[in-house]
């Protein structure tokens, strides 16, 4: 690989690479040039309203919080995290960002699509919930457990790369409450993440090594590093995520000796040098970083430029988009069999997807009379586009799944 080939490839390790390929897709379907979906941007107006009409049932004053996952530990008038960490013996402020840092990266990891089928009941609260919110439940759970940390139950809420290697498959269906009767979509996938995760941190010790110890958070140690005029950019948390855990991932594709983790091709994108065809999404890594901001800022540092970061690439927001026919399919057959997020019909509307969220995002933002400061897309995603979906979606299919069938191993959706 040349050294022009190399910096192209490392390139797509960014959240400007995600935006400006997705880009490139939609302005494919404006002009009607695109292989599986076709744009009605007439329609655009309805999802907009869908999307307002969440922001005012569940956020009245206006002040709508980032999309992370710290949203799926908060259930009603409790708050899952907070409970935990007022157990939690005295820290440094550092410290407690540490640990906020360790639970949020696993828990995104396993924030993948759980299925239908499967259910999670705490014994703690009594909740009981699936998807999203019943896999925070069950990862609050195993973080507060002890199975990922060195110190076990002496020092459970912590999570460390050698407990990360050494989870099995049986750990955690016990953990999750998987059985036959309570499947759960990619237990073994999802256990290879986090055995994945814990070989990365060790081989990324500039980013995650502390005093001997290697953990998620010393994420937290490295990016203080990367402040400048008092304040991190986002883009830097998912850059650093992309070249420390890049590992991790699967199914993700590789150029020579660097890994580029969640991207699909598509004939649309046209490069001159060795990237071309290649459609970066990063969707997983962008749900980290942020996840990532609220302890980072809790901490003491503030993190700026929003909306370098991109829109999710995922089947709640591009649900959306196809169930108020944005976007509908030119083969109406596709909508009847299962998919793999790699084929291209998917790895299309993926594209669509993340450009269609920067359109929705502006048009919220002339109803509201906000900016991008007072209403970054972080919180549009929240306000917003990921639980307009889901409700659509509800209203207009039995089981609330998206409206294409995803044979997903539970890394990438």
């Amino acid at each position: 690989m040349s050294l022009n080939d190399e910096d192209a490839v490392l390139a797509l390790l960014s959240p400007e690479a995600v935006r400006q390929r997705c880009h490139e897709v939609l302005a494919a379907a404006e002009a009607d040039e695109l292989d599986h979906f076709q744009f009605h941007p007439d329609n655009l107006g309805a999802a907009t309203e869908l999307v307002l009409d969440e922001i005012r049932v569940n956020y009245p004053d206006g002040k709508v919080p980032f999309h992370s996952r710290w949203r799926h530990f908060e259930f009603g008038t409790r708050d899952l995290w907070a409970e935990l960490a007022s157990g939690l013996p005295d820290v440094s402020s550092a410290e407690m960002a540490r640990r906020r840092i360790d639970l949020a990266v696993v828990s995104v990891l396993l924030d993948a699509g759980a299925g239908a089928g499967w259910t999670y009941k705490d014994a703690v609260t009594g909740l009981v919930y699936g998807r999203s919110e019943g896999l925070a439940l069950a990862s609050i759970r195993l973080v507060q457990s002890g199975l990922l940390s060195r110190y076990g139950r002496e020092d459970p809420v912590r999570v460390d790369a050698v407990a990360l290697e050494n989870l099995t498959p049986h750990q955690l269906a016990e953990t999750f409450q998987v059985s036959t009767d309570n499947p759960l979509v990619g237990l073994n996938a999802r256990t290879e993440l986090l055995n994945r995760l814990g070989a990365a941190l060790a081989l990324a010790p500039r980013i995650f090594s502390r005093n001997g110890e290697f953990r998620p958070g010393h994420l937290y140690d490295y990016l203080a590093g990367f402040q400048q005029d008092g304040g991190l950019k986002a883009r830097e948390i998912l850059v650093a995520l992309l070249q420390g855990l890049g590992t991790i991932w699967p199914e993700g594709e590789r150029m020579g000796d660097i890994l580029l983790g969640d991207v699909g091709r598509h004939r649309i994108i046209v490069r001159q040098d060795i990237t071309n065809g290649i459609l970066p999404f990063h969707k997983l890594s962008q749900w980290m970083a942020y996840s990532l901001i609220e302890p980072l800022e809790e901490a003491g540092i503030r993190v700026t430029e929003l909306d370098t970061l991109t829109g999710l690439a995922e089947y709640r927001n591009g649900g959306l988009f196809m169930d108020t026919n944005v976007l509908t399919l030119r083969n109406d057959e596709a909508a009847a069999i299962s998919h793999h997020p790699k084929t291209p019909l998917v790895v299309e509307w993926r594209g669509l997807t993340v450009a269609l969220l920067d359109k929705i995002a502006a048009e919220v933002r002339k109803q509201t009379g906000d900016d991008a400061e007072s209403l970054p897309l972080a919180s549009i995603l929240q306000g917003g586009t990921w639980t307009a979906g889901r409700r659509i979606a509800r209203q207009l299919r039995a089981d609330g799944g998206p409206p294409l069938s995803l044979d997903s191993s539970g890394t990438i959706f």
